[in-house]
């Protein structure tokens, strides 16, 4: 690895600072403009976000490390930063309609995704301990006042405290387990713990331990969920479709590159975790998404059960098995997929409006192919491709990390997988069977431009991935590659 100091290290670090100083040169338009600035800032953030995804395409493709090597940029960190800020800006053209509302003109708002995002992009390039937490608390701080930017909405403002006082105990322990990380082996760069960890030891365990409780929290993996069907159903829907999209693809980022780059001398130890947590992530998102009849608390366990699939692939990822980029590579397509599937859910989700305000009972979509049949169609598509039915996207999604999982021996798991997802499939299809064959409820207002856009465009992917794969699969395996 070339090791890059002073005004090169500033160099790899541009997307970043752009992203930071454009954040805070937006506030201080918000300040001195006041609330009607709203839809200027929100469209700058946007141009912000595009130019960092930009000059991250533009990066040489050679892996490169800064700061004395607390921040890699490689082909991995790449893939993942155009992912986050591909869904970050995807979220601020969904959130128009919201922060059109007189009352909801909230101009910190795309400053505060801006600045989350920048820390994504932290977390996805920290090759040390010290960098993952200052990624970690950058990403969080700004996600929990997001959360409960409705102000005046009780529920928003309790969902925003839910998820701080969980969010700074997940830290915590996050914290506790680096300082036990660190104390046991000397160092935090991912490098030297990466020397130090090849013969273990149980208080190492006991770190790692605590370093995954906070990853889990980030992923909304079992067993630290319990903050995620709260507040997803209680923050403003623009919000709930942020939290689930972006960090999510900046938790596993680090989840990945944490188990690969860090642990590969313990990873026996960290693989029976991974696997414990991927079969109850899976279980928990299927069975208890079954009973639900709020649409925002069914995506809640929905993405639980997707990111119990998605660690399957890390599960298969150890580099003593000899398939470890295999196993990255199925973890980073489940992620591309996963996130096309989400913000096309939810883009539906925001257009379940009626004349006297927005509505997120399943129970509202009864009839909707008579009503709108275009959106029924689409959001049947997002739901199939959910359920991983072929020849939808997320049947590929599902296929890679299954076909990981088998190449690395690690046969129960993906047969528990398979039969999970068969579970998974009634709640997804019972959505469809509502908008089909029932009885149609009032309908909804026209959906607004950007939300058909958004629609539109992620459907055709998720339907037409099949057509042309390669893409995505090539990307995915050079991105995996470059961790090895």
């Amino acid at each position: 690895m070339t090791e890059v100091l002073s005004l090169s290290s500033l160099q790899l670090v541009l997307p970043e600072l752009i992203l930071l100083v454009g954040a805070m040169a937006l506030l201080m338009l918000g300040v001195f403009r006041g609330e009607q600035s709203t839809s200027l800032v929100s469209l700058l953030a946007v141009a912000l976000l595009l130019v960092a995804a930009v000059l991250i395409a533009l990066q040489p493709p050679d892996r490169v490390a800064a700061f004395y090597g607390s921040f890699v940029v490689d082909t991995y960190g790449r893939f993942l930063k155009i992912l986050a800020l591909a869904g970050s800006a995807v979220v601020i053209v969904m959130s128009w309609e919201f922060l059109g509302e007189p009352e909801r003109r909230r101009y910190e708002y795309p400053v505060l995704i801006l600045l989350s995002t920048t820390g994504m992009m932290m977390l996805i390039s920290a090759a040390d301990l010290i960098a993952l937490y200052l990624g970690f608390e950058l990403m969080s701080l700004a996600l929990y006042v997001i959360a409960a930017i409705d102000r005046d909405n009780t529920r928003s403002t309790e969902a925003g405290l839910k998820y701080f006082v969980l969010g700074a105990l997940s830290s915590g322990m996050l914290l506790y387990g680096c300082s036990l990380i660190y104390g046991f082996t000397g160092t935090v760069s991912f490098a030297g713990i990466a020397k130090a960890t090849a013969t273990g030891g149980l208080g190492l365990t006991f770190g790692l331990v605590f370093l995954f409780a906070g990853f889990c929290f980030k992923v909304s993996a079992v067993p630290f969920h319990m903050w995620t069907p709260d507040v997803y159903e209680g923050a403003p829907t623009p919000v709930t479709t942020f939290f689930a999209a972006a960090p999510k693809v900046a938790g596993m980022a680090i989840f990945v590159r944490a188990c690969v780059a860090a642990f590969p001398g313990i990873e026996t130890q960290w693989q029976q975790i991974v696997v414990f947590v991927s079969i109850a992530s899976m279980a928990l998102g299927a069975f208890a998404a079954i009973g639900q009849t709020n649409i925002k608390r069914l995506m809640a366990y929905s993405s639980i059960g997707n990111m119990g699939y998605a660690l399957i692939g890390l599960a298969a990822a150890t580099p003593g098995a000899g398939q470890g980029a295999q196993g990255v590579q199925g973890v980073l397509v489940y992620m591309a997929i996963y996130v096309a599937m989400t913000l096309g859910t939810f883009a539906c989700i925001l257009a379940m409006r009626r004349p006297e305000g927005p509505v997120e009972q399943i129970s509202d979509l009864a009839g909707l192919a008579r009503t709108k049949p275009a959106m029924a169609f689409f959001l049947a598509m997002m739901l199939f491709s959910l359920a991983g039915v072929p020849p939808l996207a997320g049947f590929f999604a599902k296929f890679y990390v299954f076909l990981a999982a088998v190449n690395a021996g690690l046969y129960t798991l993906a047969v528990l997988g398979v039969v999970i997802s068969v579970i998974g499939a009634y709640y997804y299809l019972a959505i469809v069977k509502i908008m089909y064959f029932d009885e149609p409820a009032p309908g909804f207002v026209p959906m607004r431009p950007e939300l058909k856009a958004v629609l539109a465009v992620t459907g055709l992917f998720v339907i037409l991935f099949s057509v042309y794969p390669g893409p995505l699969i090539d990307a995915a395996a050079a991105a995996a590659k470059s961790l090895f």
